[in-house]
């Protein structure tokens, strides 16, 4: 058995338009990092977090990476396992691309590996999911589940748990541009309407059916026309600058579909290919310096891996 080993997991697009909590899929880059070790003393300590400009907790009942390791060791029988933690911050926190996902993810792959693969990375699904209730107040999956699993998933159920990986067009490409504006996740979620019309929620669903169908299909006429959101982005898009104009950039400039990656600001576009994807990057960055809002770029194809062993 290893007493050591250092892993990276991917940032993710969570909701994916039309399919708030229910949908999401990994990309590439950025991602997180962490190193672990097995110490040979009692519990779970954080020696080290960079990256991170002082804002993440190293009390280990407070970050949302040794947390969630303590729920899996207590689900095995190790609650006083002795567990050291470095995190390495890799993307931005706060960006709407699963920053707190993507360490949980790490960390929970990490000490799962250390101790022999006892669970499939489906099953620690539930334990990354304690890290998201403790970083945003709520346990959801649409971050967690693609960033442990790879590619795209779909939540069909939270009670009780049912996740579905979902095929895709092998050339599938996201084009996300992050704008260095705050947008907390827990305010995003709050300015949600909690009850909505049956006309828009049967609008929403048969996006949200389009979406899957497109995927299974490798429609992308289909995939690109159910990129809508009535419910969420309204409110949301509120939050990002220039997001009506940002938007028509990118489907101006061949994008299939363009939506808030997760609560935001990260703005996304699927594309057909690396170079539309890239030439939306740069059209929508060129937007924001216009406006004096420096932004972050990433373009990648579908992560199909997940977390992977880096050492």
């Amino acid at each position: 058995m290893k007493d050591s080993v250092k892993v990276f997991a991917p940032a993710t697009v969570a909701n994916v338009v039309c399919g708030y909590d229910v949908l999401g899929f990994a990309v590439n880059q950025p991602g997180d990092e962490v190193v672990m070790r097995l110490t040979g003393k009692t519990g779970i300590t954080i020696s080290k977090i960079t990256g991170d400009d002082g804002k993440l907790p190293l009390n280990p009942a407070k970050n949302t990476v040794s947390a969630s390791v303590q729920h899996y060791l207590d689900h095995i029988g190790k609650p006083d396992l002795g567990i050291g933690i470095e995190l390495h911050k890799k993307m931005p926190i706060g960006s709407g691309l699963g920053s707190s996902s993507a360490s949980t993810v790490a960390g929970l792959f990490a000490v799962n590996t250390l101790l022999n693969d006892q669970l499939t990375n489906k099953e620690l699904v539930p334990f990354a999911m304690k890290g998201e209730e403790l970083a945003c107040g709520y346990g959801h999956a649409d971050n967690v589940a693609p960033a442990l699993m790879g590619g795209f998933v779909l939540i069909r159920s939270y009670e009780p748990l049912d996740i579905i990986s979902l095929p895709f067009p092998q050339d599938l490409h996201a084009a996300i541009v992050y704008p260095e504006v705050d947008v907390p996740t827990k305010d995003a979620r709050q300015m949600i309407r909690s009850k909505v019309l049956l006309k828009d929620a049967v609008t929403q669903w048969g996006n949200v059916a389009g979406l899957v169908s497109g995927l299974f299909m490798n429609d992308y006429g289909l995939i690109g026309r159910s990129m809508t959101d009535i419910l969420v982005e309204p409110t949301r898009s509120i939050l990002i600058p220039d997001f009506a104009i940002l938007k028509s950039l990118a489907l101006e400039h061949g994008a299939l579909g363009f939506g808030i990656s997760g609560s935001g600001p990260s703005v996304f576009a699927l594309t057909r290919d690396a170079g539309t994807a890239a030439n939306i990057t740069q059209k929508l960055q060129q937007h924001l310096k216009g406006l004096a809002i420096n932004s972050l770029s990433f373009v990648s194809e579908v992560n199909k891996r997940g977390p992977i062993i880096l050492d």
